[in-house]
């Protein structure tokens, strides 16, 4: 779950990261009222949750109120694309900052990293632009530090950065930063906090430019999340998804996916893939692959008009073959979708399952290779 610009800088203010003063606005008469509160120079800065919004005209320096509303009035309501995001998203509103006064800017970054099982802290003196470019034309610009989460970012790891960042004569409010960065990822089971950019003004150290991702698998301990989630940043598919209590990510190719299992989920994508296909999505129905989940998963897989075919590779554990069998064709019969299907079953009773999906003249398949291969078959002819 992706938090807002406003929404990650409130929660990182709360931890001692000074922030420049800002207000939310949805209307050019509210950007007026802040712009005249605020009585200096205002950004006006586009809320969608895309990268590179300067680029795309969705970050404007305001001299003025006038100009303020002005530069509103061009950027509420408008479509916002680049090359990252060429579908683009429409600005419902936009944050009216403070204009600092800047000397450079920095970048300061905390994520998970799963292969050394810490969160990896990195800072580089390249701010303002796009981590991944630095990473890529400049990797040693970037430097890392990897954090005990049961211990936080320790005060001597902070002053490693801050030397390494060349920002030794701010070691102490860096510090103080740096430390409040990775608390507040570790205190909201956030995947990711970013500041970019970190700025040295004249009023000292300041984040500018915040991002923030929870980690949707710990929002049963963060309820107070729901009430920062935007429904209108969020694929209608994977809306419904989540309220079905599906793991559905929307996908750019024509075959879709219903499996049980993320794993399984995983290494079916992959061997369509391999037989020249491209999966629309990835979704994880869960282990027991009940009819109302293979229901609500089939709607939302049917949603996308990219769809050729659809794949289920399904595993009988604790739920029969034959019953998960019965339940897809009594889905099948009350949807009644025009696009062909190709079923893999495997695990307990998955003969009879398939003898029952033959007879309803439903393809089946008794290896994932072949499920595979007929369902790129399949897209391809309608294709």
């Amino acid at each position: 779950m992706k938090l807002h610009e406003y929404q990650a800088k409130e929660l990182l203010a709360r931890y001692g990261v000074p922030v420049n003063e800002g207000y939310v606005a949805n209307t050019p008469d509210e950007v007026e009222q802040i712009a005249t509160r605020i009585g200096k120079p205002v950004m006006i800065k586009a809320q969608v949750m895309m990268g590179g919004r300067g680029k795309a005209g969705g970050v404007k320096y305001s001299k003025d109120v006038a100009a303020a509303r002005q530069n509103a009035e061009n950027i509420l309501g408008r479509l916002l694309q680049n090359e990252q995001n060429p579908k683009g998203e429409v600005v419902q509103r936009v944050l009216v900052a403070d204009a600092a006064d800047i000397t450079k800017e920095y970048y300061l970054g905390a994520t998970v990293d799963r292969g050394t099982k810490s969160i990896v802290v990195m800072g580089s003196a390249e701010g303002g632009v796009e981590i991944e470019q630095v990473a890529k034309e400049n990797p040693d610009a970037i430097i890392k530090i990897y954090v005990d989460p049961r211990l936080g970012l320790l005060d001597f790891q902070a002053r490693e950065l801050a030397f390494g960042m060349g920002l030794g004569a701010h070691i102490r409010d860096f510090t103080r930063i740096a430390k409040g960065l990775v608390q507040t990822l570790i205190d909201h089971d956030a995947s990711l906090t970013e500041i970019n950019p970190l700025a040295l003004t004249s009023r000292g150290l300041m984040a500018l430019d915040a991002k923030m991702v929870l980690d949707d698998n710990s929002l049963f301990r963060q309820k107070w999340a729901e009430e920062l989630r935007d429904p209108a940043e969020e694929e209608e598919s994977e809306r419904q998804a989540r309220e079905a209590g599906i793991s559905f990510v929307k996908l750019d190719g024509n075959i879709g996916c219903m499996v049980n299992g993320a794993g399984l989920a995983m290494a079916t994508m992959d061997t369509i893939k391999e037989y020249g296909g491209t999966p629309a999505n990835f979704l994880d129905i869960g282990g027991g692959a009940r009819e109302d989940k293979v229901e609500a998963a089939l709607r939302i897989i049917l949603s996308d008009p990219n769809v050729k075919s659809v794949m289920f590779n399904i595993f009988g554990g604790i739920t029969r073959g034959d019953v998960v069998a019965t339940g897809i064709i009594n889905v099948l019969n009350t949807l009644k979708p025009n696009v062909p299907m190709v079923v893999r079953l495997a695990g307990t009773n998955a003969e009879e399952g398939r003898q029952i999906l033959e007879a309803a003249h439903l393809p089946a398949a008794t290896t994932l290779d072949e499920a595979a291969q007929k369902a790129v078959e399949l897209a391809n002819r309608r294709s």
